[in-house]
């Protein structure tokens, strides 16, 4: 389970939820030197924008998107060797909360594609930063479907939304940050297996259903660096959806080595006692698992926890998770 000689831990973590960002100006018009879409932009859709990047320069790259709906699914697959910053249109950029920008489809692996290839933002490339769009898959109930499939190093998004139902946040590769965003779901829908993913700030929202499980961790050995600590966050149930009392668990194994933290969060009543869940009956993957929690407040915080998690004497630091250079790239501005 969890070493002290193995975590490096801090004790500067003690707020319970999330600490909102005063309003800041907004972003309405392109910083300079941006790529821009819609409104009286350039290109008409991301991917046209996207497709015109240059795959060889070396100088910071960004795209400015003006408000509206845009129904596409955007693939930035190539490897970029510049930084490249996606900004959405906003008259507050401090949170989600005053999002103008949407993305969104509906393809899902019914389609007869993986995981990736579901996602209505596909993102590959490492020094990448989002600010206030929101990705929605529309797909609901019944097949793997992502708004986000993240792969790549150094990726950070800030004052997003990701919703969807099955498979919402692929945090699948390399160090990520999600901070005063918003992210929602029913089954699985914050997984991977070797992304190193802090959320700060997030308010996670859970949709109507019978049972579901926020997280699924596909870290598949001891060795493997893959971490997901919800850091002052909060858990609740979207608006307007009514959700039963302790139908909802912190999260399950995806594979033998799940490691997931919630720390300092506030987790309403949906949240089961137990806390976590076996990935299913006769097949566990329990045996490496490290599922923990610190410091976390409201219904869903109480209860006998299962046996496989346990509860942590401090809070995991933001270094253990995304390595001791993370301010050299994650906007600490967001931070709580």
């Amino acid at each position: 389970m969890f070493s002290p000689f193995t975590l490096l831990l801090t004790t500067t973590i003690t707020a319970a939820a999330a600490t909102p960002l005063l309003p800041r100006a907004g972003r309405t018009s392109p910083p300079e030197g941006c790529l821009t879409v819609g409104g009286s932009g350039t290109y008409s859709t991301l991917q046209s924008a996207v497709n015109a990047l240059s795959p060889s320069t070396t100088t910071a790259q960004c795209i400015f998107i003006y408000a509206g709906t845009y129904k596409e699914q955007v693939s930035i697959t190539t490897a970029l060797k510049s930084s490249l910053t996606l900004y959405g249109e906003t008259p507050d950029t401090s949170s989600y909360t005053a999002n103008t920008v949407t993305i969104t489809q509906s393809k899902s692996q019914d389609d007869g594609v993986g995981n990736d290839e579901t996602a209505t933002l596909r993102a590959h490339t490492t020094d990448f930063s989002v600010y206030n769009i929101n990705l929605v898959n529309t797909r609901g109930q019944g097949s793997q479907a992502l708004a986000l499939s993240a792969q790549a190093d150094r990726q950070g998004y800030y004052g997003c939304q990701f919703r969807g139902f099955q498979d919402t946040v692929l945090a699948n590769e390399g160090a990520q940050v999600y901070a005063k965003s918003y992210i929602e779901g029913a089954t699985d829908f914050i997984f991977g297996q070797r992304g190193k993913a802090w959320f700060d700030g997030v308010d996670i929202r859970v949709v109507a259903a019978s049972v579901g499980y926020i997280t699924a961790s596909g870290r598949e050995s001891a060795d493997d660096g893959s971490w997901y600590v919800i850091n002052k966050s909060t858990v609740a149930a979207k608006s307007g959806d009514s959700v039963g009392d302790g139908v909802y668990y912190l999260g399950r194994p995806w594979r033998e080595y799940a490691r997931v933290v919630f720390q300092n969060t506030d987790l309403s009543s949906v949240i089961n006692g137990a806390g976590w869940k076996v990935w299913n009956a006769g097949d566990e993957r329990t045996s490496g698992v490290e599922f923990g929690e610190f410091g976390n407040t409201g219904a869903g915080a109480q209860g006998t926890r299962a046996s496989f998690s346990e509860k942590l004497a401090q809070a995991v630091g933001i270094e253990t998770v995304l390595g001791s250079g993370y301010a050299d790239w994650v906007d600490a501005e967001y931070l709580s």
